[in-house]
């Protein structure tokens, strides 16, 4: 078994290398993620006429689906890091005719030539900064007193079996330091109390959660297994560190991947694992 260091499945490079992986499985990563879109979106309920800031909008599907409830008097701005998704997610709009527009920019310093927002809507965009608290002080200071955000993160790992049975195959081949606990990365706020004492060092109150739970499907509806071992290897940082490793450990981990997804996979859903996230509201 081979070592693999600690910050080997960080992947949140997303000005660079995440941010291309992302845009190359744009379709698989969205399509895996969008119930739980769904159910933040539902939660949000937005009306027309709103101003709403899409925090970590990638390539710009919600910030589309916001821009069409507040319209016609209403604004939906996709903000993101990641140049080549923001670039994406512009064209994507301009194809739809939509009225969404898209900034690139680093949320956690950025200052924004636009008028205070109603709103602020996050799709598991909010996980990755390196000092949360003064990030989301920035955040709230381009919002109007009393705005309500929205947020989905995702909850503890072990209620995450996409992640965990899947992290229980790459463990079989190379040797993975354990995750640090609140630190930058897509768990960062799987203990909803550290976030808490984030929001409200940053100006933010009132937080409440309701707990998302349902099966996610691996790659996207209707994914193969062998198409969501692909999206795996092709997209995931667990799948670039295995493929780091030669071929003898990728190939291996490729087919004990493959065989978890085959026992998990659903005909005419795809490769469906249990996930859960929290999907947070507070106000500035």
């Amino acid at each position: 078994m081979t070592q693999a260091a600690p910050e080997a499945l960080k992947g949140e490079d997303w000005a660079g290398d995440m941010g291309t992986r992302w845009l190359a499985n744009l379709d698989r990563f969205e399509g895996m993620i969008a119930p739980i879109g769904a159910a933040l979106l539902a939660q949000a309920d937005y009306k027309p006429g709103e101003r709403v800031l899409d925090l970590g909008c990638g390539g710009g599907s919600t910030t589309l689906a916001i821009a069409a409830t507040v319209r016609p008097d209403g604004a939906a701005v996709g903000l993101d890091v990641a140049p080549m998704l923001v670039e994406r997610a512009t064209e994507r709009a301009a194809a739809a005719g939509s009225t969404a527009r898209f900034i690139c920019a680093d949320a956690a310093s950025a200052t924004l030539d636009e008028p205070p927002f109603d709103r602020l809507f996050s799709r598991f965009g909010s996980m990755f900064f390196e000092a949360p608290v003064p990030a989301f002080t920035n955040l709230c200071a381009m919002l109007k007193p009393g705005a309500r955000i929205d947020l989905a993160v995702w909850a503890n790992p072990r209620d995450n079996l996409w992640m965990m049975e899947m992290m229980g195959v790459v463990r079989q081949h190379i040797e993975i330091a354990p995750a640090v606990p609140r630190a930058p990365g897509p768990f960062a706020f799987e203990d909803v109390c550290y976030l808490e004492e984030v929001l409200t060092a940053a100006g933010f109150s009132g937080m409440e959660i309701v707990a998302y739970e349902g099966d996610q499907p691996v790659g996207g509806p209707d994914a193969s297994p062998e198409e969501a071992t692909d999206f795996v290897f092709a997209s995931m940082a667990a799948g670039r560190v295995l493929e780091e490793h030669g071929p003898a450990v990728r190939d291996a981990a490729r087919a004990d991947l493959l065989a978890l997804f085959t026992r998990h996979y659903r005909e005419g859903e795809g490769v469906m694992l249990r996930a859960k996230a929290w999907l947070v509201t507070a106000h500035a």
